[in-house]
Formats: structure tokens, sequence, C-alpha cells
């Protein structure tokens, strides 16, 4: 199917005829001057209806979260195409990649060719089809996957683009032709709403992620290129969200000084139901203390499915390669949160050896078992991170047809070294599950043990790991079975993937006193940056440090002025050798301690 809007296709014919030949040309992820000056002269108000613009007559609508089962990976070969095909290469192994490109023996062509990892074989899981296009930046004009009925009727929702761009905004038709999946569009009131991919995060379980550009770019007024943005209120967002995706929280946070899109995409990623990964910065640089803020703010207000806190992981943010500068500076954003899931891989942009190789590593101790693929996003001529954007930005997920949804949320240490240790896993498919297996291990060169799991009602099964002494380190995955017969497993790359705990002989709890309160640190056990969170009833000096069990100082993580309140502090554990150590607040006559291992 060709989109009909030829008229406007000529004001971008040339960004795009450009961008096949010069990715320095290629149209940046926000509006170019020529974009404005263009779009003026045209009437953009009138977005062309492609879909069912009325909410999905399904019950319990359910938006998947990325790191579930998929279909398809859909990329717009647009400019950059050594990353597209180093893309491709990896994701079609994983699923069906579809390529939305204006030339389709061009890019064919190119797939074939010797640059960007060598020659294609065959076509193999890659789809090719031709349309109009005027951009790379997929995750933002692409549609959402939702799922009727929780799990069963597949359909695609797709919201305005908050850009001039005609091609892009209309190419979800083509996907949703292709696939034979019902398209919704939020096009018309009292439905209109505009939105962006890369704005874009949920749980899988109805908790929704965005920046207040979600609100911003809802508010009605003219937009840059003269049309009209939707006006939505805030509460009639959050309505619209749920009677077309299933949303019923709605987290948005402050937008980031710095971050010249707003998409949230470029500073946080959602690993599973619980753990958020948030980009770091040093200390008062750049987008750091707005990123901080906004952490607090979620886990102040907002909590797992679970009703837990969320675990918040940091992965450290690099300056712009030979100027090291910083956004705040005039530097790139470089961000290591841009990553897609496409099943068991995980697609990373990279940037240069001494910030990827950390990445990499708190990539993969986050995510075992994953194939975690680095793809150069800043040498030329690969640097599309200059245009504000990177492997997430360019790509866009298509949930499976047929999912089986196993969620569980991962056991934490324990000192009980007496009794079983209950696994309790959500299961759900359209033709219902019929069985349920929990696998263990307490070696990782070790077999997996089998345990059949139990119906417990409510979608919930449960099987039990049998107690382990003091020092055992625990591994396993759980395994469901539909009655047509489909088995998934969770994490899903199991076995190779896996949640793992420790039975340890003790537990540090909140330990407290008349001058305030010393939390968990976390990470427990660490190899990465981790949190130790510190509540003080009022300002006082002090000293918070570290200690080997000799009692040797290892590091000051902090000396002089503590300010009163909650404030966390860091330090990376993946310099550190492994063992047990000693973290210590002093402030006068008072001590707080705690143990923390390390490995």
């Amino acid at each position: 199917m060709k989109k009909t809007l030829l008229s406007l296709t000529g004001i971008f014919m040339l960004f795009s005829l450009v961008a096949q030949e010069n990715n320095e040309n290629v149209i940046p992820h926000h509006l170019t001057w020529e974009e404005i000056i263009a779009a003026r002269q045209y009437d953009f108000s009138q977005t062309v209806a492609r879909g069912i613009e009325t909410p999905p007559e399904f019950e319990n609508l359910r938006t998947p979260a990325e790191w579930e089962e998929q279909q398809a990976l859909v990329i717009g070969w647009e400019g950059y195409p050594q990353i597209l095909k180093q893309i491709t290469a990896a994701a079609r192994l994983e699923c069906e990649v579809i390529i939305l490109t204006e030339d389709e023996d061009q890019t064919i062509d190119f797939l074939y060719g010797n640059s960007a990892g060598g020659p294609f074989e065959d076509l193999t899981n890659v789809t090719v089809i031709e349309t109009d296009l005027n951009t790379i930046w997929m995750r933002d004009y692409a549609a959402t996957t939702v799922y009727g009925n929780e799990v069963d009727q597949a359909f695609l929702v797709d919201w305005i683009y908050n850009r001039p761009r005609p091609d892009d905004d209309a190419s979800p038709a083509e996907v949703a032709e292709h696939l034979d999946l019902p398209l919704y569009c939020t096009t018309s009131a009292p439905y209109d709403l505009m939105g962006t991919g890369g704005n874009w995060m949920t749980d899988g379980f109805g908790l929704g992620f965005s920046s207040e550009l979600i609100m911003d770019e809802n508010e009605g007024g003219n937009t840059w290129w003269g049309t009209q943005y939707p006006d939505q209120t805030e509460d009639e967002i959050d309505e619209i969200f749920n009677l077309f995706m299933g949303i019923n929280e709605y987290v948005k946070m402050d937008n980031l000084p710095y971050d010249g899109i707003h998409h949230i995409d470029m500073h946080l990623k959602m690993l599973d139901e619980e753990t958020l990964l948030w980009a770091e910065y040093p200390e008062g640089v750049a987008d750091g203390p707005q990123i901080e803020a906004n952490i607090e703010y979620v886990l102040s207000n907002y909590t797992t499915k679970w009703g837990t806190p969320f675990k918040v992981i940091r992965v450290p943010s690099p300056p712009q390669f030979g100027n090291n500068d910083y956004p705040d500076d005039g530097g790139w954003y470089l961000t290591y949160t841009n990553s897609v899931f496409v099943n068991k891989t995980v697609l990373l942009p990279t940037y240069y050896t001494e910030y990827d190789t950390t990445a990499i590593r708190i990539y993969e101790e986050a995510l075992p078992g994953y194939n975690i693929v680095g793809i150069d996003c800043d040498t030329s001529p690969n640097n599309i991170i200059a245009l504000s954007g990177a492997i997430h930005c360019i790509t866009h997920e298509v949930g499976a047809d047929d999912p089986l949804l196993i969620s569980h949320q991962a056991l934490p240490d324990t000192e009980d070294d007496q009794n079983p240790y209950p696994v309790v896993a959500y299961m759900a498919h359209r033709d219902g599950v019929v069985n349920g297996t929990l696998y263990y291990k307490t070696s990782l060169d070790g077999d997996y043990q089998s345990v059949s799991m139990s119906d417990i009602g409510d979608g919930n099964w449960q099987g039990d790991i049998p107690a382990q002494p003091f020092g055992t380190t625990v591994y396993y995955y759980v395994q469901g079975e539909a009655a047509d017969g489909k088995v998934q497993v969770r994490p899903m790359p199991a076995p190779e993937g896996y949640w793992e705990f420790d039975v340890v002989n003790e537990i540090v709890f909140i330990e407290e006193n008349e001058i305030g309160a010393f939390a968990p640190a976390f990470p427990n056990p660490a190899n990465a940056i981790t949190c130790v969170p510190l509540t003080l009833n009022q300002e006082m000096d002090g000293i918070l440090k570290i200690s080997d069990v000799t009692g040797r100082t290892i590091e000051v993580i902090h000396r002089g002025s503590f300010p009163s309140g909650e404030t966390k502090y860091f330090f990376n554990a993946s310099e550190m050798a492994q063992g047990a150590y000693l973290i210590e607040f002093v402030a006068g006559a008072e001590r707080f301690t705690q143990r923390i291992m390390v490995k």
C-alpha cells in the first residue's frame, strides 16, 4: 500500500535523496529550519485518517513491555545504512526484520554488499517494503503493539507524530497491512493525541513512563510549523492512554534541560518489571541533577506491580570523544540507555572503549544470558548520535501474535537456610497455561534440577526451591506451557539466562538511632555502581567510607558536610576485589555500619 499524500512528498524529497548519499545531511531528531520554513507553506492541520479512530472494543487491554516476545523489528532505511545493516544482521536471528525504504533495490543491494560486516547470504527473516518516508527515526513514528484480553488479540496503536513529516506519520499503515494487524489511531477528536515512541515506556502491566513533553505537545495552541496541537488536559491524556492502551497509571517526569528532544529513552531504560537503568553524569554535570531528581520522584511516588520499590542501576554517560564535553558544554548527548531488546538479544549503542566496556559489563551483569551486541553510533560515518539519537530511536518492535506471558519478581537474598524458597510466577496465554516448571542449580557449571509448579489461582504458579546452606548462590528460571503446546521461559534467554539470589548468614536492615537511619546499600552483592542511602535528622560533618575485613579503609565515599534528609551516595564496586566489606558512617560519637558483598 502506497501513501497518497504525494503533493507533500516533494517538500522532503531533497532531504531523502541527500540522506541516502551523505549521512551528515540526514534529517535529525529535532526540527530543522528548512522543515519549519517548508512546512509553513502547507496545511498540516488535517491528519490523514489511516485506521480505526475509536477505542479498541476489547476487554483488559495491555501494552507489552519491550523485553517481552517480539514477532518483528521495524526500521526505516533513511540514511546510516551501515548501522541499519548491523541491526538487521543481529535482529533477524531473533525475529522478522521489516525494512521500510524508498528504494527497495538500493537497500537490498546494500545488504548483499561487502560493507558493514560483509554480504548477507540471503534475506531470511528480512522483509523489504518500498514506501515513502522522511526520516530514520522509526521509534517515534511507528505504532505500538497492544493486546486485547491481556494476551489475545494483537493490534497496533498509532499516535499523531509531533513532527511535520507526513510520510513517516502514515507509515504504520504499511506495517499493519503486512502483518495483518488492526490499526487504531488517535487522530480524531475527542481522542486526538500527539506523541513519540522515544518518550514512552511501560512495565507491561499498566504502568507507563514519559517526560512532561507528552503534556506539552497536547496542550493546544500552534506548533512551530503552524499546525495545531491537540487540546487535552492531563486527565484526558490519561484517559486516552487507558482507552487505547490499557495504561492505568502514568508517570510523567520533568523534562531534562540539556536533552533538546525530551525523550526519556535518552536517559532511562526499563530492564524488567522492577529494574530501572538510568543514565549517570558526574556530580552537578549536565542533566545529572535533574535525572537524580526524577529518580527520587519515581521512587517516592510509584512502585512496581508488586508494590515494592524499583531497583535502580546507573550507567555512566560519556562525554563527547575528542573534546571531553558533556551536553551542558555543547557535547553530543551520548547515551547507553538508548538500546533495544530483540527477544534474547540487546542491541546497544557504543561510542569509545573507555566507556563502552563499562556499559557492556553493566548490561551483561543486569541481564545474564542475553546476547549484548554493541553497534558503533559515534565514529564517522556512523555518528548518528550527533543527531540526538541512537539504536532505540531508529527501531520499533512488534509484539508476538501468540504471547505466553510470564512475570516473576526475582527472589531477594535470604538468611533462611532451613525452609524452601517459594518461586511464584504469573503466566497467561489465550488458550490457557497447563504446565509450569521451575529449574534451579547452585553452580553455574552444574546441571539444572526441575521442580513442578502448581497452579495456585489467578494465573499464578508456584514451585519451591529446597533450602540451601549459607554461602550458596542459587540460579533459577521458570518455564510455562500453553494448552496449544507453546513453551516459553523467563528470563527469555534461559537456561543461559537466570535469576539468582544468595543464602547469607546476615542481612543488614535499616539501622536507626537518634541522628537518623542507614538503609541497606544496593545492589548487594555489588559488582558495579552501588547506592548507599543515608537519612539524617540534621546537617552534620562526618565521613562515609568502606573498610575491608581487617579494618583498613578501602575508599572514602564522602567526607565533610552531610545534609539533613535523605541523600544517596555511590561507589563503583567493579574496582574492588571480591569479598566482604563494611560500609561505615561516622559523625562524632555516632556510627552506622553495614556489610556488603562484592562479587
